[in-house]
């Protein structure tokens, strides 16, 4: 009988403790939460990705994106959408704080999102497909292009019970709209308002949301604790580096390295560092919206400014060179958005400086070449020295040069002691002449 009583009595304790164990479970939820500022990319594709692998391996109640960006690729944005919609963790993406924007991708990684949620002062949309190599698409594709988006987007839409319409106007006329505009849309483009993300997860704990597949699944946010997911170094590193104005200082620092190793082969550090430079801002190029004009204008004016020195043209190809380099890094980034512009703060001293550096190293080359030569035959020429001997007219003597004795020969008297130039070289035969 003690035994049993024991027995039905660790069983009791075991059963509470468990109950316990679950009561703390679903009272301390967990929230991942990531943030996304700049553009589109893959890396930024790369680190949600992450987010959303580390949130379904801890059972995490929801993951929260932060979101403010002025758009990116079309691509990158695919495949974040595609990891939000098969995430086994709901996702909310929040677009804030107050003042900022999701453009363009943002507006469509918003629209795939569990929870659509937008801060006050905040707007989305204009996501109007345009090309990312700067080139000017024909009509035909640009309507094929941006029929498919659209596509894309009402798909979304369909699928979050969201405004279909008003996503399609989005693309296909770059239509944008503020917090207030979003949410009371019949039907609605977002779920709610919030200040920041603690107001978020108040106000939208206990709702049902639907999933992708088109399950229901509760969310129960109360008491819950907050687990950032920050961007890794190499993350940090390769993100900043897809900055217009990060991608055109190395764009610039790598054709100065190229052109140092040029005109000094042997140099190394200019071509290492010149090629490690144009390798990191290809691979910012690629994600912005380049004009293929703006970087031959670079290159122009980068040749513009070395030829100024070989050819005579009284500082025409100069000027044509620091023009190119200035009106090519203007066009560099072909896009109307601010925060894809380079600015004239950055740009005109870059300019300057580029070209002062390619002049005065070009000039350095030139004046070298134009030095008389110091050792060998020609070193001789135009040398002085001292007769140690009388020399007749076709005759033959000694005088002292470039510190040696030397049989020398002359075409008029030169008298012992008399100083002399060295007017040519014949073998060991000096021809000199009195200085």
């Amino acid at each position: 009988m003690k035994v049993r009583a024991r027995s039905g009595i660790s069983t009791a304790l075991t059963l509470v403790l468990l109950g316990g164990v679950g009561l703390t479970r679903q009272r301390a939820p967990v929230v991942y939460t990531a943030e996304v500022d700049g553009i589109i990319q893959p890396v930024i594709a790369a680190y949600l990705g992450h987010v959303i692998q580390q949130a379904a391996a801890a059972d995490a109640a929801l993951i929260v994106i932060t979101l403010r960006t002025p758009g990116g690729l079309l691509d990158t944005t695919r495949d974040i959408t595609s990891a939000i919609i098969g995430s086994k963790t709901p996702v909310a993406v929040f677009v804030g704080p107050a003042g900022k924007r999701a453009a363009s991708a943002g507006f469509l990684i918003t629209m795939a999102a569990d929870i659509a949620a937008m801060a006050p002062g905040t707007h989305i949309g204009a996501a109007h497909p345009v090309s990312g190599g700067g080139e000017k698409l024909d009509e035909v594709m640009a309507k094929k292009v941006a029929s498919d988006t659209a596509s894309y987007g009402r798909t979304l839409a369909a699928q979050r019970k969201r405004n279909t319409a008003l996503i399609e106007q989005a693309v296909t006329e770059s239509r944008s709209y503020t917090d207030q505009e979003a949410l009371t849309a019949v039907p609605p483009l977002i779920d709610v308002v919030a200040n920041d993300v603690p107001d978020l997860l108040r106000k939208i704990d206990g709702r049902t949301v639907t999933r992708f597949d088109g399950s229901s699944h509760v969310l129960r946010l109360a008491g819950a604790s907050m687990q950032a997911v920050e961007m890794t170094w190499a993350q940090r590193v390769l993100s900043s580096i897809a900055h217009p104005q990060i991608a055109y200082m190395l764009l610039t620092l790598g054709l100065l390295g190229l052109t140092v190793e040029f005109w000094n082969p042997g140099s190394v550090f200019p071509a290492v560092a010149g090629g490690i430079c144009l390798l990191l801002a290809f691979f910012a190029l690629q994600v912005l919206p380049v004009s293929y004009a703006g970087i031959m204008l670079i290159l122009l004016g980068i040749a513009l400014l070395i030829l100024e020195v070989k050819v005579t043209s009284f500082g025409v190809l100069a000027v044509g060179g620091i023009s190119a380099l200035f009106f090519g890094s203007l066009m560099l980034i072909d896009s109307p958005l601010p925060e894809l512009q380079i600015g004239l703060r950055m740009i005109v001293p870059i300019v300057l400086g580029t070209a002062g550096v390619i002049l005065f190293l070009v000039r350095l080359g030139v004046q070298a070449q134009r030095q008389r030569p110091v050792t060998g035959a020609s070193g001789m020429l135009q040398e002085q020295g001292k007769a140690l001997t009388s020399i007749d007219p076709g005759g033959v003597g000694r005088v002292q040069a470039h510190g040696e004795i030397w049989t020398a020969t002359a075409d008029e008297h030169v008298s012992a002691g008399d100083t002399v130039r060295v007017v040519d070289v014949k073998g060991l035969l000096l021809t000199v002449k009195r200085a």
